[in-house]
């Protein structure tokens, strides 16, 4: 009997690292034996190849000894992503087709038993893989997955719908399978780049749609011009979520690396989808999330939600109602941009450079501050202080230390929501963010909420006065070192969005209100 080798990957959080599937006919007690640290879905692989081989007309060996090994031995795997390359190396090993071409191809995909290929997550990781490290082969995949891994450019990509397409490929001069017998032309195809779809405005929801709350929209405003995290404090019905909601319409277009991290990152978590390619992401996680689901976990380690919001938003609605130590959990990431997943097998890195927009009541009842009046007869408050403070304490002092502008989002009279102007679109604000933040890639390369050390005195430089003024606000207030660099970070946004060069004192006057503490005002 005779050895056939097969050439695959895995799949390690982002990374794709290779694998060769060693299959071994051998005479002896009949068995098919699978080793090499293989997770119990590989491992259901065995019946999966049996059916589909048999049901795709090949010949199972039955009476002989197979073993599979899927090296190195050390590599976890997991997933059915290897059941094609096992039935590949069973029928070259039992020289039912020709394997001298292998070394020139990569293949995954799961095998119903049928024999027909089953999409398998992250495509688009194997793609960037075999971009990082080209090495002349092709990826063959079943349809779904061809179609994330084509999205790479410079690798070649070849869409299988079927173990019969594959063999064929691969078939012997003198197989007895007759050609017409195994599957046609359509089964086996090379894909070429495709016109990827682009967003219009016509998919975005507009700004236009909130009357009246100026204040808010120009928090917006800055906060996508520059990168910053938000949060809004206001009554039931204020409008916070219809704001959050239309925030992404603002932000600039993602370029094809940003684009291609963010889908493979959905793609792992098997969420990818070609028309929302170059979007920006935008999460909203119900508020009963654990910490794991916001952060990532698991055995293999899959990402969460602020890894699915890389390069996009991540919406928390309703702060104070998420567990606490799922909010603490963002502390980190929002500083670093990335989230590490340890477990005794493995460790996983996650990018998680998000924009964190929240919401939140004032108080359990959300109507503290609210007075009866003549031009406001809204509900008031039953919460009694001792409740309002248990409900703001909540939220940490170091997590909101870590979120750029805070501002509170009033109810609107009803006379103002009926008999409102038109006001500004999306479209016309979002012009203004895009200027703001091509200002601040020329000059730094990076947006203002990113500056830190050498790059922020140098693009932060304040007057005299201003400088006197800052210190006196931060010493006022009790500002942190970092409150008070991300106070200096909004200023400089708000100066780019008036084409400014250099801060003023009106621009950071500005930036200071945002910092400003926000409290129910009882």
């Amino acid at each position: 009997m005779r050895l056939s080798l097969v050439q695959s990957r895995a799949l390690l959080g982002l990374q794709s690292p290779p694998v060769t599937v060693e299959v071994h006919l051998a005479n002896g007690l009949p068995s098919f034996t699978l080793v090499g640290l293989a997770d119990v879905e590989v491992k259901e692989a065995r019946e999966r190849v049996r059916s589909a081989l048999q049901n795709s007309g090949f010949d199972f060996p039955n009476n002989q000894r197979i073993t599979v090994n899927l090296a190195p031995a050390d590599l976890p795997k997991d997933s059915g992503r290897f059941d094609l390359p096992i039935a590949l190396g069973i029928l070259a090993a039992s020289g039912q087709i020709d394997d001298h071409e292998f070394k020139h191809f990569e293949f995954a995909g799961e095998l119903s038993l049928s024999g027909a290929l089953r999409p398998v997550k992250g495509g688009l990781i194997m793609g960037l893989a075999m971009h990082q490290q080209p090495k002349g082969r092709g990826l063959v995949l079943p349809p779904g997955s061809a179609e994330e891994a084509s999205l790479v450019p410079d690798v070649i990509v070849y869409r299988a719908k079927s173990l019969k397409a594959v063999a064929k490929r691969f078939a012997l001069a003198d197989s007895k399978h007759e050609v017409a017998d195994i599957q046609d032309d359509q089964g086996w195809a090379k894909l070429e780049p495709s016109a990827l779809p682009t967003q219009t405005m016509a998919q975005v929801l507009d700004l236009a749609d909130v009357k009246g709350q100026a204040g808010a929209k120009r928090a917006l405003e800055i906060a996508a011009a520059g990168g910053h995290s938000l949060l809004m404090m206001g009554p039931p019905g204020s409008g916070k979520s219809m704001l959050a909601h239309r925030f992404s319409g603002l932000l600039s277009p993602l370029d094809v690396s940003e684009a291609l991290e963010a889908a493979a990152i959905a793609s792992l978590a098997g969420r990818f989808d070609l028309a929302h390619w170059a979007k920006r992401p935008t999460r909203h996680p119900h508020h009963s999330a654990s910490a794991v689901a916001l952060v990532g976990g698991g055995s293999p380690p899959r990402p969460g939600e602020i890894s699915l919001a890389h390069h996009g938003v991540l919406f928390l609605d309703e702060l104070p109602e998420f567990p606490r130590s799922a909010l603490e959990a963002l502390r980190e990431p929002l500083e670093s941009g990335s989230v590490t997943i340890s477990r005794a097998a493995m460790r996983a890195e996650f990018p998680a450079r998000f924009q964190l927009i929240a919401a939140m009541n004032p108080c359990p009842c959300g109507y503290a501050g609210q007075v009866r009046s003549g031009q406001h007869n809204g509900p008031l408050c039953r919460c009694t202080p001792d409740q309002v403070q248990r409900y703001m304490r909540k939220i940490s002092g170091p997590l909101l230390d870590r979120i750029d502008l805070h501002i509170e989002v009033p109810s609107q009279d009803a006379n103002l929501l009926i008999h409102a102007p038109a006001a500004e679109s999306t479209a016309i604000i979002r012009g203004r963010c895009l200027q703001a933040s091509r200002f601040a890639q020329q000059r730094q390369g990076c947006a203002n909420q990113l500056l830190s050390g050498a790059l922020l005195d140098m693009h932060c430089a304040l007057s005299s006065e201003a400088s006197t003024y800052l210190q006196q606000v931060a010493a006022h207030f009790g500002w942190s070192g970092r409150g008070t660099h991300r106070v200096l970070k909004v200023a400089r946004t708000i100066a780019d969005l008036s084409s400014k060069a250099e801060i003023e004192i009106s621009d950071l006057a500005e930036a200071v209100q945002y910092r400003r503490p926000i409290e129910a005002d009882r």
